[in-house]
C-alpha cells in the first residue's frame, strides 16, 4: 500500500474550484485541448475563448504516439501536434505561457502519457511543470500500484496525480487509487476509448453511488460528453463533466481567426447558452 500523504494537496487551485462549483450547484466544466492544435500558435487563443465561455479547469493535453486511451478525433489531432513539432518541454511552455503571460488563473491539468514522462525525467518533469504554472496530471496508462515515484514527485512539486476509474474497475483497483487520490478522480464513463456518443451509459447512476460509497473527493465525467442534455445529466450526479472529441469536431473545420469564436460558440450550445 501507498505511504504517500496527499494531505498537503488539500487546499490548491483544483480543491477551491470545486469547492466554488459545489457551492454554486453546479458541475465544473473541464475541457480538453490539445498544445499545438490545429496550428503551433493557437493554443493560447483556443484556452482563452475556452476561459470566456466557460471553463473551470483545462485539460491540456500533451501529445503521444502511442495512446491506449484516445478516440479517433483525439488521436487525429493529436497526431496533428506532433507534426506541428509538440515536444513535451514545448507543452510546458505552452503551459508557462497560459499561466504567466496570458493571466490563465483556472486549473491546468496536462494529460499525457508515462513514456514521455519517464523520458523527460520525472523530478525534472514535476518541478518544470509546477514552474510552468501546471496543477497536475492525468496519465491514463500508469497504473496506481505502479505510481508511487511520480506521485512522491508531485506532493513534493504541490501537483495533484488524477487517476482515473472505469466501469470495470475491481474494488482492490478502487482501493489502490483512493489511498493516492487528491483534487479529483476522472470517471471513465464508458468501457471503451474517447468519442462522442449519443447518450450516456444508462448504469451510470449506479457506477456513480459505487464511487461515492468509497470517497467524498470531487468526480469528474469523462468520454462521450457531447450535448447539452449530456451535461445537464451528468451535472445531477458528479462533481465536474470533462470533454473533448465532439468540441474538436466541431471547431476543427475553422478557419485560424475564426476558431475563437467557434469555440465560444460551440461552448454556448453545450452549456445551454444559445
Amino acid at each position: 500500500m501507498s505511504a504517500i500523504s496527499t494531505t498537503s494537496l488539500t487546499d490548491t487551485r483544483t480543491t477551491r474550484l470545486f469547492e466554488a462549483t459545489r457551492d454554486a450547484g453546479r458541475p465544473a466544466i473541464m475541457p480538453y485541448w490539445p498544445v499545438g492544435w490545429p496550428q503551433l500558435d493557437d493554443t493560447g487563443r483556443a484556452v482563452e475563448a475556452l476561459v470566456r465561455s466557460g471553463a473551470d479547469l483545462l485539460e491540456i493535453g500533451m501529445p503521444f504516439s502511442d495512446p491506449i486511451a484516445d478516440g479517433p478525433t483525439v488521436q487525429r489531432v493529436n497526431q496533428r501536434s506532433l507534426s506541428n513539432g509538440v515536444t513535451t518541454e514545448l507543452a510546458l511552455q505552452h503551459i508557462h505561457d497560459l499561466r504567466h503571460a496570458r493571466g490563465v488563473e483556472v486549473p491546468l491539468i496536462a494529460m499525457g502519457y508515462y513514456n514521455p514522462i519517464l523520458t523527460y525525467g520525472i523530478e525534472r518533469f514535476t518541478h518544470d511543470a509546477r514552474e510552468a504554472g501546471a496543477d497536475g496530471f492525468i496519465v491514463p496508462d500508469l497504473p496506481p500500484e505502479e505510481s508511487d515515484e511520480l506521485l512522491a514527485a508531485c506532493v513534493d512539486n504541490g501537483l495533484h496525480l488524477v487517476y482515473m476509474l472505469a466501469p470495470t474497475s475491481t474494488e482492490e483497483r478502487f482501493e489502490a487509487i483512493l489511498e493516492r487520490a487528491s483534487g479529483f478522480i476522472y470517471l471513465v464513463s464508458v468501457v471503451g476509448i474517447t468519442g462522442a456518443r449519443d447518450r450516456l451509459w444508462e448504469g451510470l447512476s449506479d457506477y456513480v453511488a459505487r464511487v461515492r460509497r468509497h470517497t467524498d473527493l470531487p468526480l469528474a465525467l469523462g468520454f462521450g460528453i457531447s450535448s447539452h442534455a449530456h451535461v445537464v445529466e451528468a451535472g445531477k450526479l458528479v462533481d465536474g463533466v470533462i470533454f473533448a472529441s465532439a468540441m474538436l469536431n466541431a471547431v476543427e473545420p475553422a478557419p485560424a481567426d475564426q476558431l475563437p469564436g467557434e469555440i465560444e460558440r460551440y461552448m454556448a450550445s453545450l452549456l445551454g447558452r444559445d
